[in-house]
């Protein structure tokens, strides 16, 4: 009996272990199949052709390399919450409790959906794991790294609705060769993508917050390379990676930016004001200097603090030339 005992767990165990295996294998596969898949180049250039309304000299964008498969854009729109889990005024995304935050994401999802039918949106939390400081700190670089469990929580948070999670840089008097590395656990996740913040990259010495500062293409292309490296290594879909813009010195030798498959570049109109003032500066900073992708900001706050007191809606929006195809709210 005891022997027989031992022949059952024994099977037991071999049928555990066998479906285990299988169950693994067929997530694993599943993954793979997500990954591997081929890109459907003719979607692809009429969704590039439909959010360029209207071919320009400009818009599409001439000579972009088709991305690998996997790409989100342009197949989705994402809609992002920005902000830092520490601070109530930096965005929306710390300025509520989680739930709550969560449940207004979803429903800036939806109003986009109902806005433009034909394009799935994607939500996302857009986190400062790196904020510009006033004040020099230990590091001498004003700036604070948020600590990693920081970024874990809103990795948690973004995987209770299915999101997806940009990191951002305010590297203050660092550089994005110094921060970028540093956060290569998280940039080697499949769901985790890149922001930098031109605004406070202070090359020239000044304190964070009281000039504008400035990212040349050669630093857009080291991250774009660091995270092509990642892609390839790892065997990841494509990055998306965004570039905050609201003036022309936020971003120098635009024509120098490289475009490469496994990364996919958005410059982000990130000024506030009344709708006017933010159309123009979309269409002399975002518009007429063509990278690859756009995006537009919206501030819960801000945009409405002059006349005529309100944001822009997703109507507005989508007909812009190009149309944006990554929206974040603050």
């Amino acid at each position: 009996m005891k022997n027989n005992k031992s022949i059952l767990f024994s099977i037991l165990a071999l049928v555990l272990l066998t479906y285990t295996s299988a169950s693994a294998k067929v997530n694993y596969l599943k993954y793979k199949d997500t990954t591997v898949k081929t890109l459907d180049t003719t979607l692809y250039d009429s969704l590039v052709l439909k959010l360029a309304n209207g071919k320009s000299s400009r818009w599409p964008v001439k000579n972009a390399p088709y991305p690998l498969p996997g790409a989100i854009l342009p197949f989705y729109r994402v809609v992002a919450y920005y902000g830092n889990m520490y601070s109530k005024n930096m965005g929306v995304l710390g300025q509520y409790p989680p739930k709550v935050m969560l449940t207004k994401l979803q429903g800036e999802v939806k109003v986009w959906e109902k806005a433009d039918p034909n394009t799935p949106v994607k939500p996302a939390l857009h986190y400062i794991c790196v904020t510009a400081q006033a004040y020099a700190g230990a590091n001498g670089l004003h700036n604070l790294r948020m600590p990693f469990k920081q970024i874990d929580s809103v990795i948690h948070m973004a995987h209770s609705i299915n999101a997806i999670v940009f990191l951002d840089l305010q590297v203050g008097f660092s550089t994005v060769e110094k921060e970028v590395p540093l956060l290569e656990k998280y940039l080697k996740m499949p769901n985790v993508h890149l922001g930098i913040d031109p605004e406070f990259s202070m090359k020239e010495g000044s304190i964070p917050g009281k000039r504008i500062g400035t990212f040349d293409a050669e630093d857009v292309n080291y991250v774009s390379k660091y995270l092509a490296s990642l892609v390839n290594k790892y065997n990841l879909p494509p990055k998306i990676f965004i570039i905050h813009r609201f003036t022309k010195r936020m971003v120098t030798n635009y024509k120098n930016i490289k475009l490469r498959p496994e990364t996919q570049l958005v410059m982000d109109m990130d000024g506030w004001g009344g709708p006017d003032l933010k159309k123009g500066s979309y269409f002399y900073f975002i518009e007429q200097e063509p990278v690859q992708f756009t995006g537009f900001k919206l501030f819960y706050k801000n945009d409405i603090k002059n006349e005529p007191h309100r944001m822009l809606t997703p109507a507005e929006l989508l007909k812009l030339k190009p149309a944006p195809i990554y929206i974040q709210y603050q």
